[in-house]
C-alpha cells in the first residue's frame, strides 16, 4: 500500500457494486442466450431497424412488434447494508405471488443503498414498483424496481 501511494496505485478487484451501478450484466446469471435485447432495460436501444437482411433480423422485428412479457430491471433497497452479496437467484414476489427472479443484490457504498437486478413482468418493470423476495433483504425500505444504470447513464465519468 505504501509503495503505491505516491503513484495513486491501490488494490482493486472486480467490483460487483460498480458493475451493477453502471448497468453491466453478468452473462450466465443476469442474462443468458435465451434472452433478447428487448427484455433487458437499456439494451433495446442497440436494436435499430435495418434495411439489410441478417441472421435473427426477422425474429427481432417480430419481438419489436409483439413486445415482451418480462424485463430485466434494477432493484434497490434503501437502509442498512446487506452483509453479503446475494449472487444466487431468488424469487421475487408481488402481492404474495411469485413474479420473477432477483439475480444479484449488493450494497453500493457510493449510492448508500442495496442495488441489483430483477427479472419481472413487464407491468412491474417501471421504476418504483414494490417487490418482496423469497430471501430476507437488508434495509429499512422495501425492495423497489429501479431504472438502470443506477449511476451515470450518459457515461460522463469515463470522460473525466
Amino acid at each position: 500500500m505504501e509503495a503505491g501511494r505516491p503513484h495513486n496505485i491501490r488494490p482493486i478487484a472486480p467490483c460487483e457494486a460498480r458493475r451493477i451501478e453502471a448497468g453491466i450484466f453478468n452473462y450466465g446469471s443476469d442474462i443468458t442466450i435465451a434472452n433478447n435485447p428487448f427484455e433487458v432495460m437499456g439494451l433495446e436501444r442497440l436494436v435499430e431497424p435495418q434495411a439489410a437482411d441478417n441472421i435473427g433480423k426477422a425474429a427481432l422485428e417480430e419481438i419489436r412488434v409483439r413486445g415482451v412479457s418480462r424485463r430485466l430491471v434494477g432493484i434497490e433497497v434503501e437502509g442498512e447494508a446487506l452483509p453479503f452479496e446475494l449472487s444466487r437467484a431468488c424469487e421475487a414476489r408481488s402481492n404474495g405471488r411469485p413474479v420473477g427472479t432477483v439475480t444479484d443484490l449488493i450494497w453500493s457504498p457510493r449510492l448508500e443503498r442495496n442495488i441489483g437486478y430483477v427479472w419481472c413482468p413487464i407491468e412491474l418493470a417501471g421504476p418504483g414498483n414494490a417487490l418482496r423476495s423469497s430471501r430476507p433483504m437488508a434495509g429499512s425500505g422495501r425492495p423497489r424496481t429501479a431504472a438502470i444504470p443506477f449511476l451515470d447513464p450518459r457515461k460522463d465519468l469515463p470522460k473525466s
